[in-house]
C-alpha cells in the first residue's frame, strides 16, 4: 500500500503520527527530539512550527516531557504505551526467521532442561531478563543425587530428575564428613536409585547418614511434586539489564529487579497473558499492581502451546526504552518454535502434563509405590538401628 502523505491526514492523525515518530527516533538514539530533528527524520511534509505545536499539545496531554525550555522532548510511559499498541499487531519481521532454529531441532525427554535452554536463548537474543512459566510434566523421577558440603554441619543436596529439573535442599550433618565420605554416600544414593553397584566400603555412620538423607529427600521431592499449586518458574538474564543506560540509576535498577525477583508477581503476569491467549505488555505504571514501588520498566509476554493449547507463557523485562516492534516479532518467533518442539517431544516420548490445582493431590500409581517404598525404608532403617 502507498503511504498517505502526512499533510493529507486529519490533525489528530498527524499528531499521533508525530508522536509515534518521536518515540521511534528516541528508542533508536536515546536523545531528546527537537522539531527540526524530527522534520529531517521523515516529517518533511510538516513545518517545524507545526511540529512544535503538536509537541506542545502532546506534552499537555502527558505524552512528552521537556527537560528545559529550549531542549528536545522525550516520551513518557503513556507515549511508549501508545507506540506499543500501534505495533502490537504488526507482522514486520525484526530479526532473521532462523533466530531460534536450533530450538526446533531439539529432541529430548528433558523437557524442563529444554525450556531453561530456550529461556536463556531468548535472553541472549533480546538482551533482556526472561521469565517463563511451565506446567508440571508427569512421571519425572530423581535420576541422581549430589552432595556439596557448605560448612562443618550443613551440606547442599542437589536433586537431578529425568526431565532435567534441578532442585536443591539444605541438610544438617550430625558429624563433619570428609570429601571421601561424601563420595561414598553419593555412591550409596546411586545404589538406592538404580539397585546397581552396592557400596562395600561404607562406614556404619556414613550408611546411617545416607539412609536418613535418602529417605528425607525422596519424601520431600514426592510431596512437592504431587502438590502442584503454582506454575514452575524459570528466570534468567538478570545481569543483562546492567548494560542499559536507563538502569544506570541504581534506584531505577532496584525497582525493576525487585519486580523480577518477585516470583508471585511474575506468575501473575504470565498467568494473565496465558488466560488472554495473546501477546500482552505492561509499561511503567501498568506494573504498579505487581510491585511494591512503581517500576520504571516494561514487561512483554506471550503464551506458548502444546498441541495448540496454551500451557505457559514467557515474559521479557527491560527498560521502557526498548524496540517494541522488533521484540514483539521475536516473541512470536520464540513461541512458535518452542511450541512446535514441545508438542513433538511430548508425543514422541509419551509425556503427560498438568496445570496447577489447589484442591487436588496428584498421586498416580508410580508415586504411591514410591511413597510406600519410602515408608518401608524408614521402618527397615529403624529396625536395623534398633538391632545395632
Amino acid at each position: 500500500m502507498k503511504s498517505v502523505p502526512i499533510k493529507r491526514l486529519g490533525k489528530q492523525d498527524r499528531e499521533r503520527k508525530v508522536l509515534l515518530g518521536l518515540v521511534d527516533y528516541y528508542i533508536r538514539t536515546g536523545k531528546p527530539v527537537g522539531s527540526n530533528t524530527l522534520k529531517e527524520a521523515g516529517f518533511g511534509d510538516l513545518s517545524s512550527a507545526t511540529i512544535r505545536n503538536y509537541f506542545a499539545n502532546l506534552e499537555e496531554e502527558g505524552y512528552l516531557l521537556q527537560s528545559h525550555s529550549s531542549g528536545g522532548r522525550i516520551p513518557t510511559h503513556l507515549a511508549y504505551r501508545a507506540y506499543a499498541h500501534a505495533h502490537a499487531s504488526s507482522d514486520k519481521i525484526g530479526l532473521a526467521s532462523d533466530s531460534f532454529a536450533d530450538l526446533k531441532e531439539v529432541e529430548s525427554r528433558e523437557i524442563a532442561a529444554f525450556l531453561q535452554q530456550a529461556a536463556e536463548k531468548l535472553s541472549q537474543v533480546t538482551n533482556c531478563a526472561v521469565f517463563l512459566s511451565a506446567p508440571r510434566f508427569d512421571h519425572d523421577f530423581i535420576r541422581d543425587l549430589k552432595l556439596v558440603p557448605l560448612d562443618a554441619y550443613r551440606c547442599l543436596c542437589i536433586l537431578i530428575t529425568d526431565f532435567g529439573v534441578i532442585q536443591t535442599e539444605v541438610m544438617h550433618l550430625p558429624v563433619k564428613l570428609s570429601s571421601f565420605a561424601i563420595k561414598r554416600i553419593e555412591c550409596y544414593f546411586h545404589w538406592r536409585l538404580t539397585n546397581l553397584g552396592q557400596p562395600e566400603n561404607l562406614e556404619p555412620e556414613e550408611e546411617a547418614i545416607g539412609q536418613s538423607f535418602y529417605n528425607e529427600l525422596m519424601l520431600r521431592y514426592i510431596v512437592g511434586y504431587s502438590n502442584f499449586i503454582d506454575e514452575d518458574l524459570y528466570r534468567t538474564g538478570f545481569s543483562r539489564l546492567l548494560v542499559y543506560p536507563d538502569f544506570q540509576d541504581t534506584s531505577l535498577l532496584a525497582s525493576g529487579l525487585s519486580l523480577f525477583e518477585n516470583a508471585h508477581s511474575m506468575r501473575l503476569l504470565l498467568k494473565e497473558c496465558k488466560a488472554l491467549d495473546q501477546l500482552k505488555f505492561w509499561i511503567g505504571d501498568d506494573l504498579d499492581a505487581y510491585a511494591s514501588s512503581s517500576p520504571s520498566c516494561s514487561v512483554l509476554a506471550i503464551p506458548y502451546y502444546i498441541n495448540k493449547k496454551a500451557v505457559g507463557a514467557v515474559g521479557l523485562l527491560g527498560p521502557m526504552r526498548m524496540p517494541y516492534q522488533t521484540l514483539f516479532q521475536v516473541l512470536r518467533e520464540f513461541s512458535e518454535n518452542v511450541s512446535e518442539t514441545l508438542t513433538r517431544n511430548i508425543y514422541k516420548f509419551k509425556i503427560s502434563f498438568r496445570q496447577p490445582e489447589t484442591n487436588m493431590l496428584y498421586l498416580q500409581k508410580e508415586e504411591h509405590r514410591l511413597i510406600g517404598q519410602s515408608r518401608l525404608m524408614l521402618l527397615e532403617d529403624k529396625r536395623e538401628t534398633d538391632n545395632l
